[in-house]
């Protein structure tokens, strides 16, 4: 497959981070990229994970399970190293261990990688509402057909936004694809960008798409 120019996903910092997390980005961040994992039918991934409540939920819940987190905002990469290590020492928690870091546009990883996920995960994407800024949007139909060719036999990929003329979009755009998509009530841990609920809607809207 012919690599996709990437313009909009890329490495990014917001405000300056403290010296602690600064030193976690420094010196313990190289100890969680993904590297040296074996492709063993026991990865999951999350896509643009913010702060990471969400991913810490899976490495608990999934401790025979290899998570990677993707995400290109060095400060939320920074909230997840402190969050997943002791303030005293900067050592990685025990319940944090099968936790890796991608902290740099996903697509790289799955241009370059053949990993397969059990799970796929996409919480509260940036909808770029503006009609003008739509090609911005990550969920179109070529990257959904480049995470379907990254699922297990039987893996998932799991959706869920509170924008919802977004979840419609996205549906569409599914609907350019092999994809088989359902939409379940799920029950997933409050996140801080599911809190904004920037478009003020009731609750967000999950989706799950899987290869026929």
């Amino acid at each position: 497959m012919e690599k996709q120019e990437i313009r909009t996903f890329g490495r990014r910092h917001g405000k300056k981070l403290s010296a602690r997390k600064q030193l976690l980005l420094d010196t313990v961040l190289p100890v969680f990229l993904p590297k040296n994992i074996k492709n063993t039918g026991n990865l999951i991934l999350e896509i643009g994970f913010g702060n990471g409540e969400h991913v810490r939920d899976l490495a608990i819940r999934s401790p025979e399970s290899v998570i990677i987190g993707a995400e290109p905002f060095m400060n939320g990469v920074a909230a997840l190293l402190s969050a997943i290590t002791s303030e005293s020492d900067n050592q990685i928690l025990p319940e944090y261990k099968n936790i890796r870091i991608w902290p740099d546009d996903v697509r790289k990883l799955l241009h370059d990688s053949n990993y397969t996920f059990s799970e796929i995960w996409v919480l509260h994407p940036d909808p770029w509402p503006k009609a003008r800024h739509e090609k911005r949007r990550l969920l179109n139909a070529d990257f959904l057909k480049l995470l379907s060719e990254h699922l297990d036999k039987d893996g998932q990929i799991i959706i869920g936004t509170d924008h919802w003329e977004y979840f419609d979009w996205i549906t569409a755009e599914v609907k350019k694809t092999s994809l088989y998509a359902s939409f379940p009530p799920l029950s997933v841990i409050h996140t801080r960008y599911q809190n904004k609920n920037m478009a003020e809607t009731d609750a967000p809207k999950y989706m799950i798409l899987t290869n026929q």
